[in-house]
């Protein structure tokens, strides 16, 4: 896409214009995906703000490789930046280190019952579950990671990688299969 090349070139020359261009183009979108992995919205507003300062220092380093590249490149760097801020904070140690003690839950609804339910409310689903699993979940599901990826990135291994994301899983379904319920009534 020869505008988002431009963009970047504009970005690279220090063009305010086109850094605010870039800023209202993306922003919404990088905020989701603060939002969706540290689940606050204050914090995914500081991080946003820290990515975009982030984005405008390493733009230089950028190479494009086709439609769509610039956002990928931009979601990998605020998404870095989300991880950071939980590992620095210990978030996502409370939950791995009690993985154990919780009980098991339903299993996903079939999905003709949740097709319904809009993006924004699935999305502040997965911002509602505990720091781990939302953590493991979005590099899983958003980023396509591997477990043997998610595993190496998070210091844990690899079976608590998989077992977060069942959980994951499982406490959406049942979130789902809540919400399905209250609808209906």
């Amino acid at each position: 896409m020869e505008d988002e090349i431009e963009l970047v070139e504009g970005c690279r020359a220090g063009d305010n214009v086109a850094r605010k261009m870039l800023y209202t183009l993306y922003s919404k979108r990088l905020l989701a995906v603060c939002y969706r992995y540290t689940g606050d919205l204050d914090v995914a507003h500081d991080l946003l703000h820290d990515g975009f300062i982030k984005i405008y220092k390493s733009i230089s380093k950028f190479t494009y490789r086709g439609d769509g590249s610039l956002e990928l490149w931009m979601n990998r760097l605020v998404a870095n930046l989300s991880l950071d801020y939980l590992r620095e904070r210990k978030k996502m140690q409370e939950v791995f280190v009690q993985e154990e003690e919780l009980p098991d839950v339903p299993e996903l609804p079939e999905k003709e019952l949740y097709e319904g339910i809009s993006n924004a409310q699935l999305m502040l689903f997965v911002t509602e579950l505990p720091t781990g699993y939302r953590t493991v979940f979005n590099l899983y599901v958003f980023e396509e990671k591997t477990h043997k990826e998610i595993a190496a990135l998070l210091h844990i291994n690899e079976h608590s990688s998989t077992s977060q994301f069942y959980r994951a899983k499982c406490m959406l379904a049942k979130r789902i299969k809540e919400y399905i319920r209250n609808e209906e009534k």
